[in-house]
């Protein structure tokens, strides 16, 4: 998710007039072109794309976005106050218009770009996933969509080739909450003040609780973000308002820079981020956009032709830089080096230029075309871009477009998700706020739980199909990375702090609840107790690492804590006369991952027989692997569900089985192995009253 959090939404003045326009002008919030934002814009831009390229000394290069957060806020904050203070109304229609002429059309040439050259070259899960996307973004609610989106089964930021629009769709909702709010407040001056201010304070506040506690919301959604863009905001009221408080000296644009600079370095992507970290991009943003009119070293280079012509081509160099990384990463894995790196970076730049003098400003000046032909327009484009992404969803991303060789990895990259329609979180009983899924007939009363982490959920429509021919009601309860096991806490690298703390609070509630149900007569575990045992992934996911601690248990190797907190939770549930089961794990197939191998063969990168080679692992690995794992499972005292004569014969395993897949990646299996092993489950869910 990280490589992708960033795009430029910069706004230009509307007009410009000549440089030599009076500082009471520029007091006043005049709309006049200012050069040093246009270096600030291509600070921003570059910073964005080193990073996404992988250029060495941009490891936090993903806070220009809200480098453009603040310069869009500025420009559009003092253009609204202007206007409203100057003739005591908004011109919303021409507002509107004028953000349709800088943002639409570079937009919509990129989408139907990006639409094209999927089809030649995307699988059909991530074709369909790029169409969402080029709707989400046509109607602004990208950020909605990626934040829902965002969890344990979400694809690589890599994959995701409309992703940079997130951005994109914070700006456009700021430009209805912000005249929004100007109307409301239309007719105080000091009111309207008030509420820019304590909607900044409530946005920064929100940011920082959420971060650690929910940071797909704290990074995706407007009102944790809104602050960035209402410190420009306030920047530009005070402009107008208090001009003599704007105290300039050098030193004020020294440390902005300084603050980017750093920020630019050392901020780091990940679970912390926005959170406290982004106020120094955002305040050295503040601090250079207050000070560029100061004569100093610092606007004199900011102000110089090469800044203001990449700050001039910013916004399409977002647009564009962003799926050229996206889809040629897609089509040939990695980059063989720096020379290749320059050589995409040369061609986003070579396209963005293009963009902005063909595209970007014949409409901007084309003052003849009147706002009723811009807004037709505008609705065709849309009309286009909507249609034939639904006919691109609704059709599976087109797979008929690939031969029948590459089919079966195909269907197992998109055979992962779902239908979770029937889960709900109670709002009181024993799981009260705990998200819980029904399996099997209707029922009020489940003596059924099966309780684990990622793994169940890639059982669930075995599990499912299991309870219905069994009429068998019960309940599924899962958590990534979370084993079901009492007393016991982890620490996972792919997880927050913020995760790890929930996953040990809803263990705890289990616990409890267990005792609660006086219908219930059998618990089965399920995890990926392999990974447990070694505190590792395997093959493809090795930098995954977690460590699980026992209070209760006290201090010992990971491989015998799990033994132990197993036989423990086991032997608890089963005083409560209930019957426990536990999975076998299927074995893991270390360097397997059905998106990439299908990529790999449709591209020409893998042979058939190499792809089947990659999906297949021996017995005695696969038993090496999870060694640690079946002496945990042997001395649980539960009863065993065994998996592995679904996938291995007496010396190999395999991926896939009958020719269709049976693995997502190295360890989660596909719909279609759930339901074709869900005979596996038949002892559990075959108990009969009495």
């Amino acid at each position: 998710m990280q490589r992708a959090l960033n795009k430029d939404i910069s706004d230009q003045p509307e007009e410009k007039t000549n440089e030599a326009d009076t500082p009471r002008a520029e007091a006043l919030g005049g709309p006049f072109h200012r050069r040093e934002i246009d270096g600030l814009r291509a600070i921003a831009v570059l910073a964005v794309v080193f990073f996404h390229f992988g250029v060495p000394g941009f490891g936090g290069g993903f806070v220009g976005v809200d480098i453009f957060f603040v310069i869009s806020g500025f420009l559009i904050g003092g253009l609204l106050w202007r206007e409203h203070q100057e003739t005591g109304r908004l011109a919303l229609g021409q507002f509107y218009m004028r953000r349709i002429r800088r943002l639409a059309p570079a937009y919509f040439v990129m989408a139907f770009a990006v639409l094209a050259i999927g089809a030649l070259i995307l699988l059909p899960s991530d074709f369909r996933e790029t169409a969402k996307g080029v709707v989400a973004a046509t109607v602004y609610l990208s950020n909605v969509m990626f934040y829902r989106q965002a969890g344990y089964f979400d694809g690589a930021a890599e994959e995701k080739i409309m992703l940079h629009t997130w951005s994109l769709s914070v700006e456009e909702q700021f430009y209805v909450f912000l005249p929004l709010l100007f109307l409301i407040f239309a007719r105080s001056a000091r009111g309207l003040w008030i509420a820019l201010a304590s909607c900044f304070v409530l946005s920064l506040l929100g940011n920082l609780i959420m971060t650690p506690r929910a940071h797909p919301a704290a990074f995706y959604l407007f009102p944790f973000r809104a602050w960035e863009l209402l410190a420009g905001v306030g920047l530009a009221v005070l402009r107008h308002e208090r001009p003599d408080l704007m105290r300039e000296h050098q030193a004020i644009s020294w440390v902005g820079l300084l603050l980017l600079g750093v920020s630019i370095l050392f901020v780091q992507a990940g679970s912390g981020f926005p959170g406290w970290q982004v106020i120094a991009p955002v305040l050295g943003t503040v601090m250079l956009i207050a000070n560029g009119q100061e004569d100093n070293w610092v606007n004199r280079v900011l102000s110089m032709r090469v800044p203001v012509l990449i700050g001039l081509i910013s916004y399409s160099l977002y647009l564009w830089h962003w799926p050229v990384y996206t889809l040629t990463t897609y089509l040939q894995g990695s980059y063989a080096g720096p020379a290749e790196t320059a050589l995409w970076i040369s061609i986003s730049f070579v396209l963005a230029t293009l963009s902005w003098r063909f595209v970007e400003q014949p409409v901007r000046k084309a003052t003849q075309l009147a706002s009723w032909s811009l807004l037709s327009a505008l609705v065709a484009a849309s009309a286009l871009a909507v249609s034939f992404s639904w006919v691109i969803y609704r059709t599976d991303g087109l797979p008929q477009r690939f031969d029948t060789q590459s089919q079966m990895h195909i269907a197992a990259t998109g055979d992962f998700l779902q239908d979770f329609s029937r889960c709900y979180v109670p709002k009181d009983g024993p799981f009260e706020g705990l998200e819980v899924c029904p399996i099997g007939p209707e029922s009020a009363h489940h003596n059924l739980i099966v309780w684990g982490d990622s793994h169940v959920r890639a059982y669930f429509e075995g599990l499912d199909q299991a309870a219905h021919e069994t009429k068998r009601s019960g309940l599924v309860i899962w958590r990534a990375g979370c084993a079901p096991l009492f007393d016991v806490t982890k620490q996972e690298s792919a997880a927050t702090r913020a995760q790890d703390a929930a996953c040990a609070a809803a263990n705890r509630q289990i616990r409890a609840a267990l005792q609660q149900m006086p219908d219930l007569r059998d618990v089965l575990l399920i995890g990926r107790w392999a990974y447990y045992a070694t505190g590792e992934g395997s093959g493809n996911d090795i930098h995954n690492t977690i460590r699980l601690r026992s209070e209760a248990l006290g201090p010992m190797t990971q491989d015998r804590l799990l033994a132990k907190a197993l036989a423990a939770t086991t032997e608890e549930i089963a005083q409560l006369d209930r019957d426990v089961y536990v999975l076998r794990q299927p074995p893991e197939i270390a360097y397997y991952k059905a998106p990439d191998i299908a990529r790999a063969l449709v591209h020409g990168r893998l042979t058939a027989q190499l792809a089947r080679r990659i999906g297949q692992i021996s017995v005695t690995n696969a038993e090496r692997r999870a060694a640690g794992a079946n002496e945990a499972l042997s001395r649980s005292g539960a009863q065993i569900l065994d998996t592995w004569d679904w996938f291995c014969d007496p010396f190999l395993c395999d991926a896939v089985q009958g020719g269709v897949g049976q693995y997502f990646d190295n360890n989660h299996v596909t719909n279609a192995a759930a339901r074709r092993m869900r005979a596996v489950f038949y002892p559990v869910m075959t108990w009969h009253p009495g």
